[in-house]
């Protein structure tokens, strides 16, 4: 596992990290001692960032990795939640004494007196462009209720707007190979600005597993089934945004460029990881053999296998089959 600091925190982060949105809902159900063993399968293979947030469950996320955790004194382990979806997601909403009830819950629900980092969560483009959101988390961090803040955003250009401020700690944002916009800008601000950054649905919602097909179906409970369109939330959230049998044929073309012995979503975490100005991604799992094998694919960032050839297939594809739909809306 390679190791990339958290900003100017002092904090290393594993090239790889674990998302929990799974052990909260909208994924379907997951156990508490399914959460728990995928959290011990992915601390054992080197994994020191759990990204979560407080509506995962409605805490339930955030409840289960402090279970886990306590258990575990001396771990190395970052907790990254995200604050901001309690409300209706409108400017007004973000004030100071929303901020301390917020992030008051999750300490509570983490057993933490200081929050490692806590990123806003997808806020509106206003909230991230006014000098009062950055003056109510520098109180937080002054008063040591949160350790440092960053932003999770749906576009690019709020990415660019959050690296601007000098305290941001991170940006986490879509990037895998369906949504490459990233690549243009928002790295290199990230990485001359000394901005961590998160990458996150790395694989689609699953699309770029290799395991999906025409006839797979969802639970009706998991967002797969029920925000394909944005019916919920941003649909960019949900397959990255991405036509479902579109994103087959894509995640087909990428599969078949691969030597044996090499999977698809292997090759993408690596290949995501490898990209200059990500620090960490953080792919989900629902047990302990996507934990493990989530992990393992930061081996391919150690030689053996030709990044840069898997790298052209990738722009080649988004070129032919993705540009036109998906760069001109994030």
């Amino acid at each position: 596992m390679q190791y990339r600091p958290l900003g100017r925190t002092g904090r290393q982060l594993s090239a790889i990290g674990l998302g929990t949105w799974q052990l909260g809902a909208d994924w379907g159900e997951v156990s508490p001692a399914d959460a728990d063993a995928v959290l011990a399968a992915s601390l054992d293979a080197g994994v020191t960032l759990f990204d979560t947030a407080d509506v995962y469950g409605d805490g339930r996320s955030e409840s289960l990795i402090a279970s886990f955790l306590a258990a575990r004194p001396g771990h190395r382990v970052t907790v990254a939640t995200k604050m901001g979806r309690r409300m209706a997601q409108e400017p007004a909403n973000y004030v100071p004494e929303n901020f301390r009830a917020w992030t008051d819950r999750s300490r509570r629900n983490l057993g933490m007196d200081t929050l490692d980092l806590v990123q806003l969560h997808c806020p509106p483009t206003a909230v991230i462009e006014s000098d009062a959101t950055y003056d109510a988390l520098d109180d937080l961090v002054a008063d040591h209720t949160i350790a440092a803040y960053g932003v999770s955003v749906e576009t690019c250009e709020q990415a660019l707007a959050a690296i601007s401020r000098p305290r941001v700690t991170n940006v986490q944002i879509i990037f895998n190979p369906f949504r490459l916009k990233p690549l243009d800008e928002v790295l290199p601000a990230a990485a001359a600005a000394g901005v961590a950054v998160f990458a996150r649905v790395p694989l689609a919602s699953g699309l770029l597993s290799g395991r999906y097909t025409s006839t797979t179906s969802f639970a009706a409970n998991d967002h797969r089934s029920y925000n394909r369109n944005g019916e919920a939330f941003d649909r960019g959230e949900t397959f990255s945004g991405v036509d479902y049998e579109l994103g087959l044929r894509a995640a087909a073309r990428l599969a078949a460029a691969l030597p044996d012995g090499v999977s698809l979503p292997a090759a993408t975490l690596a290949w995501i990881a490898s990209r200059p100005g990500v620090t960490t991604v953080i792919p989900g799992a629902r047990n302990v053999a996507q934990a493990a094998a989530n992990a393992s694919a930061a081996q391919l960032l150690d030689g053996g296998f030709d990044l840069a050839a898997f790298d052209a297939v990738i722009r080649q594809t988004y070129d032919e089959l993705l540009r036109d739909a998906i760069h001109p809306l994030w």
